[in-house]
């Protein structure tokens, strides 16, 4: 006998899981309630997700404890919910204070805006949560198969337009929470309602999305939240000084798997213009679409992004038109010039000002001679009570903000007294370089990342400095795998662990983020990367046009054209109307 290859295809086990979780539920009270064993079953695991944590282990003690006859050193990861990365003083305290309770290594500060807490022992998570929530703090769909944490401009007092586009993130950021009370009985001993009304997921259904959604609010000329990444994207259409709307787009994303020719990363396609009354319906109407059409057979072919490969843009768009009742005009957004974060002091729109601060790949931790943690902490005792706050920018930056004139030289004295002054004066290549935390915490880790890119960043700095540009601004991301959290695929320079010291090479992603990158290596170490992009930065230095990025320059002069494996040129021509072969 013969399969019948028109047959459906089985579910991924993940549906399941959610569709007999009772929305979130699981029996994860009683597993961490349960302190005897220091993980949780491998469904639970799945479904840990949705309330922000992941479970890991420390792989640099994996093979010692596994020749000693014990098991692995389990613990977890727990994502802070945090609209746009905005953070009050006392907030700041709270998770600095947790930290220190609970001795982990540091605080960190992700690319999607927010915190992460690494090496939480099972019987802290309970008291973390609760904790967290004393300040108005959750980790609700930082992970799982939902809209995930909302990215939006870093300081909205620098104008009323980004005061609004804040707003409308906020908004749509609270509009797409999952309404299932699981997480508030899981960790915060909320009782489960008897007799009251079945609960519903209007928007996500009983088994939710297919696969994560990512969504960020951009303001021209900064693209800094990479709004083409994302799987919903709005940005700020301003005229006259006013916000008028947005430009939508959809189905951006950057994971894949090496050697899978059916995965790739893809920039968003644009839908059009909306107004800003229109952003909730939208959003719904584009996560509805990808809840009722989205892959649930194959996880790898999940996300929004292969949803719109496989059928069409313009058949995306019709859905969305249809559900939302909106009818989209045409794009009018302005053009982006810039990712990099703003550094040092700047002035608001209300008078108050704002320091950008430099953290190399968000990690904040005392070394010695640069106690960045203890830094921090005093700035927020100094703002408690004031209008100041923090902002986690998509760099794995910080601004202080808010700052009024009266503090701001007291903040430039902490700043100087920690040494912490200086940490703008670095060179172009160091601000705009972004790195995931990979080994030794996340299990999908193939080589290093964040402890590799000091090194990474020196070598090319020397080459840099013997080119006379050290102050150019040039992208170089590097992550551990090909799931691209640190977003490679939009570098000038990307850096994707492939084996331990081994990385995929890629070359010339547009620096404002509109254009992916080209795998020119597909393993190679970083010294022999070093060597090999030595004559084409100095050939830059030299060559280059007028305004002319690197990234550019590496498209036009250096790289050949490399045609696209055969499914991705299929998909392609779907949407170019049969072109086989396009600049990416």
């Amino acid at each position: 006998m013969h399969s019948d290859s028109s047959a459906p295809k089985p579910l991924v086990a993940n549906e399941g899981i959610k569709t007999a979780s009772n929305h979130l539920r699981g029996n994860l009270k009683a597993e961490f309630s349960d302190l005897a064993t220091p993980h949780v079953s491998a469904d639970a695991e799945q479904l840990i997700k949705f309330h922000g944590t992941y479970i890991q282990d420390d792989r640099d003690q994996r093979i010692t404890l596994k020749r000693a006859g014990k098991d692995k050193a389990w613990s977890f990861m727990l994502r802070v919910r945090l609209p746009g990365g905005k953070a009050t003083p006392k907030q700041w305290l709270v998770l600095d204070g947790l930290a220190e309770q609970y001795q982990f290594p540091s605080l960190r500060l992700t690319t999607r805006q927010t915190f992460q807490f690494h090496g939480v022992l099972k019987g802290q998570m309970k008291p973390l949560v609760k904790a967290m929530h004393t300040v108005l703090l959750d980790s609700i769909a930082a992970c799982g198969d939902v809209n995930r944490n909302v990215m939006a401009p870093v300081n909205p007092e620098q104008s009323p337009v980004q005061e609004l586009v804040y707003q409308d993130a906020k908004g749509w950021s609270d509009y797409a929470l999952p309404k299932s009370r699981a997480y508030h009985e899981i960790f915060l001993d909320e009782e489960l309602v008897a007799g009251g009304e079945p609960e519903r997921e209007p928007m996500y259904g009983d088994t939710y999305l297919p696969r994560k959604f990512k969504t960020g609010f951009a303001v021209p000329p900064s693209n800094d939240v990479d709004v083409y990444s994302q799987d919903l994207g709005y940005i700020a259409v301003i005229e006259n000084g006013q916000l008028v709307g947005y430009d939508v787009t959809v189905g951006g994303g950057l994971g894949m798997s090496h050697g899978n020719e059916e995965t790739f990363p893809r920039v968003a396609d644009t839908l059009g213009f909306i107004t800003r009354d229109q952003v909730n319906a939208v959003g719904h109407a584009v996560i509805t679409t990808q809840r009722d059409f989205g892959d649930r057979t194959n996880r790898k072919h999940a996300r929004l992004k292969y949803t719109i490969e496989d059928r069409g843009i313009a058949w995306f768009k019709a859905q969305v038109e249809e559900r939302s009742g909106v009818k989209f005009g045409a794009p009018r957004a302005g053009k982006f010039t810039t990712i990099q974060d703003q550094h040092g002091w700047h002035q608001n729109a209300d008078g108050t000002w704002f320091y950008g601060l430099h953290i190399l790949s968000g990690r904040i931790i005392d070394r010695a001679g640069w106690p960045m943690k203890t830094a921090l902490r005093e700035v927020a005792q100094l703002l408690e009570g004031t209008r100041g706050d923090f902002r986690l920018t998509p760099s794995q930056n910080l601004t202080i903000s808010g700052v009024s004139a009266e503090l701001k030289p007291k903040v430039d004295a902490i700043l100087a007294k920690h040494g912490l002054d200086k940490e703008n004066e670095r060179s172009g290549l160091r601000l705009n370089a972004l790195s995931c935390v990979a080994l030794p915490t996340c299990g999908l880790a193939l080589a290093e990342s964040e402890r590799a890119l000091p090194e990474i960043l020196e070598k090319f700095e020397t080459v840099l400095d013997e080119s006379g540009l050290r102050h150019d601004a040039i992208s170089l991301r590097v992550t551990g795998c090909p799931n691209g959290c640190a977003r490679p695929y939009l570098a000038e320079i990307g850096f994707v662990g492939k084996a331990p010291g081994k990385y995929a090479l890629y070359l010339g992603a547009a620096y404002t983020g509109g254009r992916l990158n080209r795998l020119v290596a597909p393993s190679i170490t970083i010294d022999d990367a070093v060597k090999l992009l030595d004559p084409v930065i100095k050939r830059y230095a030299k060559e280059r046009a007028a305004g002319e990025r690197f990234g550019d320059f590496c498209e036009r002069v250096i790289l050949p054209w490399h045609r696209r494996p055969r499914a991705r040129r299929r998909a392609q021509a779907r949407r170019t109307g049969g072109l086989s072969e396009v600049s990416a």
